[in-house]
């Protein structure tokens, strides 16, 4: 019997701009997903799912077609290393579980990694770091459909505890900064909102708005704009969006503005977290926070009043909307000292607004760990 652990991740500033080049920061959380699987003889795939109904089997010989259930995560999986070239004749028999089952952790990158790295081990085949982040990408954007970055599959394969991982996702060149000693002890807060979501198109719609963004700046200040397929904002300088932002339309100005202010506190958040200063650092993610509510323009009712309650509650260094950012879940970066006052306070004020959510509502406290591996 074998395991692999695919730990959750956070950002806690370069929201919303992976898909753009831009450069981002994360970590990995002791909470994930984990696989327990035995290998097979044979090239069928068997699972279950301690978290979701039914029960999923397919033959890797060919492209598995989608179904629409959980099941097809593990056939992005399979898809991606097929359409790269790898045969894949054996297959395994496995339990999934996530131990947080929620979104906006991006859970959907940790399970397409818990696949991957077990039909990695069936079919010993090995792969470099950066490697398995590609690929994992592009079962998510190929199979799935998402037209994410790399920062969730990045952050999930390449964290290590107690350093902030720093990547660009232009050059996939990447950095780790340790915890400055005279950094106070943190935990990372993960807070249900009770709402769920699918990403679908409102995701979809801002990653392409913003690329038009890019492609209309390009145009407008006399800049080779190529193909519009390979236009990011990072291929545009901020000097040209002072410039030329004003003749953009508003939802397309609004992504730009979001995109270059938060390079600027990606900047700001790398050299405070150097100096071990919390304090800066956090008031940096609660700034992301409101740009994402104001120019990325997420958030529903339930997130943004998680968010000012984070704002205003003694303890909490920092905080936003984690993922997406339409539903599921905001996080804090807060002083482990005051863990229970904040879950109480938190509680309380949140419940007071939404009291149909008083069921499913949560409050998970983390601690930051290595990325993927097989246990």
């Amino acid at each position: 019997m074998h395991s692999v652990f695919s730990p959750y991740r956070v950002c806690p500033l370069g929201a919303h701009i992976d898909h753009q080049w831009g450069i981002v920061t994360g970590f990995a959380l002791d909470k994930g997903v984990t696989l327990s699987f035995s290998l097979r003889s044979d090239s069928i795939i068997v699972l279950d799912s301690i978290n979701f109904p039914g029960h999923v089997c397919f033959d890797l010989r060919g492209f598995p077609d989608k179904e629409g259930n959980w099941g097809d995560y593990a056939r992005a999986a399979a898809f991606s290393l097929l359409r790269k070239g790898y045969s894949l004749e054996k297959g395994f028999s496995g339990v999934i579980e996530g131990t947080i089952p929620i979104g906006g952790l991006s859970s959907s990158a940790a399970v397409i990694l818990c696949y991957m790295k077990a039909l990695m081990l069936a079919n010993n085949i090995t792969l470099a770091d950066m490697q398995l982040v590609d690929y994992a990408l592009f079962a998510e954007n190929t199979y799935i459909g998402l037209n994410n970055g790399k920062l969730d599959q990045s952050c999930e394969v390449l964290c290590k505890k107690q350093n902030l991982l720093v990547l660009d996702t232009r050059s996939d060149e990447y950095y780790q900064i340790p915890k400055n000693p005279i950094m106070p002890e943190t935990e990372m807060m993960v807070i249900y909102s009770g709402l769920s979501r699918n990403l679908g198109k409102g995701y979809n719609m801002r990653v392409d708005e913003a690329k038009s963004a890019s492609y209309c700046l390009k145009a407008f200040s006399g800049m080779e704009y190529g193909t519009y397929k390979d236009s990011r904002l990072r291929d545009v300088p901020s000097s040209v969006f002072k410039e030329y932002g004003d003749k953009l339309p508003e939802n397309f100005k609004k992504r730009a503005d979001h995109y270059y202010s938060e390079m600027e506190r990606v900047e700001k958040g790398i050299e405070a977290w150097k100096k071990g200063d919390i304090v800066a650092f956090g008031q940096l993610m609660f700034e992301s926070g409101y740009s994402s509510i104001y120019s990325w323009e997420t958030g529903c009712p339930e997130l943004k009043a998680i968010y000012t309650i984070m704002k205003e509650t003694d303890g909490v260094y920092g905080g936003r909307f984690s993922g997406a950012g339409f539903k599921d879940c905001c996080v804090g970066l807060i002083d482990p000292t005051k863990r229970e006052a904040i879950k109480e306070s938190v509680t309380n004020a949140y419940l007071s607004l939404f009291p149909e959510y008083r069921d499913v509502f949560e409050i998970h406290f983390c601690h930051t760990v290595d990325g993927v591996r097989v246990r």
